[in-house]
């Protein structure tokens, strides 16, 4: 559940940088520890000078959670990541998010609505009790929460490959079920297979704006991954031809790039993994690395701009901003601190108990895994 808050102020979109820059600054020295400013590794720096922590979504959550004495939680991400400070927080801690229009269409691509829907159908096909679902970290609370109640877990780009060995056994473990239901992901999920053994044939795309996800009912039946069709924006602007411009470029360059970007570009790079694991390649990379990032650009310019040792450039050499993100800015943070120091807390989010409880569940069980 949202809280609907008042629209910022004009006089906010209207002020300098400078001015922007000073007002924060007060805000944030006037409400002392009680404040915790959160900011996502794809924040522009205008926003991120500020953080008290930077990282990814579930390592941002979980340092909000450890700080009980920040009453007031500033998630400058988007909106799935602030649910999930929400879930994880305390009741006496209240987690903001400075602009509610900031989303995340992949997020937004699983539907708590289709998804039980397709849940239903699937039980038509298969036993229902065999398949786990899976979802990534970037989905609403409440399709945490459904596959907290389905037995499932939660996965991050980093532990992907961990929580599907977990789901459909290894040489560590057995098998929880004969199939996994990934959401909202293809791409990260099909890549996480593939790097696994699993066969391409193995791997069947739902369609959830199709009858039967778009399968034939003996598809599905053979299937071991179902991936649900959703993408991230910003990953699927990568392409084949970005890597072959780059190598023609820099022929001892390396190309890296995040598991949200299509099979053929993650088949084409380097090395691929999480948002830590390209941080980790860079601040390990030899000097004089020319370096090519398949990612989001503010991650990219701030790791050009900290590492000027390399050559480090965005494999989409156009223009590759996480817009949703972008929305949170300088004066929706001044306006959400100012609003603070008064005792006016902008723009709540809040997940309802019974939702946040089974995703907890799901969240959990992730942690268990990994």
């Amino acid at each position: 559940m949202i809280k609907i808050a008042a629209s910022m102020p004009a006089e906010y979109r209207d002020a300098s940088s400078e001015e922007l820059a000073r007002r924060i600054a007060a805000a944030k020295e006037s409400l002392g520890s009680r404040l915790l400013i959160l900011g996502h590794h794809y924040q522009m720096d205008e926003v991120m000078d500020f953080a008290d922590a930077r990282g990814d979504s579930f390592g941002l959550s979980k340092i909000a959670a450890e700080q009980r004495d920040a009453e007031i939680v500033v998630f400058c991400g988007v909106h799935f990541m602030a649910e999930s400070a929400d879930i994880l927080t305390g009741p006496e801690q209240r987690v903001i998010l400075p602009d509610l229009s900031a989303g995340c269409s992949m997020a937004d691509m699983a539907d708590i609505d289709q998804v039980e829907a397709a849940w239903a159908d699937l039980a038509t096909i298969v036993d229902i009790e065999r398949v786990v679902p899976i979802t990534y970290m970037n989905s609403t609370a409440a399709i945490k929460a459904f596959v907290g109640r389905h037995g499932g877990a939660v996965c991050t780009s980093s532990n992907a490959r961990a929580v599907l060995a977990w789901a459909l056994g290894d040489e560590k473990v057995s098998a929880r079920g004969d199939r996994v239901f990934f959401l909202p992901d293809q791409h990260l999920g099909r890549n996480t297979a593939l790097s696994m053994g699993y066969e391409q044939e193995e791997l069947v795309l739902w369609d959830p704006a199709q009858p039967l996800g778009g399968q034939m009912s003996e598809v599905i039946e053979q299937s071991r991954v179902l991936l649900w069709k959703g993408h991230c924006s910003v990953h699927g602007r990568f392409t084949l031809d970005q890597v072959r411009r780059f190598r023609e470029e820099y022929p001892e360059g390396k190309v890296i790039v995040h598991p949200e970007c299509t099979q053929d570009v993650v088949e084409s790079a380097d090395a691929w993994g999480s948002t830590d694991f390209l941080i980790r390649w860079i601040e390990a990379a030899p000097i004089g690395t020319a370096v090519t990032i398949g990612t989001e650009v503010h991650l990219v310019s701030r790791l050009a701009k900290e590492h000027p040792e390399l050559t480090i450039t965005c494999l989409d050499d156009e223009v590759c901003p996480c817009i949703t993100m972008a929305r949170i800015d300088a004066p929706h943070l001044a306006w959400v601190l100012e609003e603070a120091m008064e005792g006016r807390i902008r723009n709540q989010i809040t997940v309802d108990p019974e939702t946040a409880r089974w995703a907890l569940v799901a969240l959990e069980r992730m942690l268990e895994i990994t």
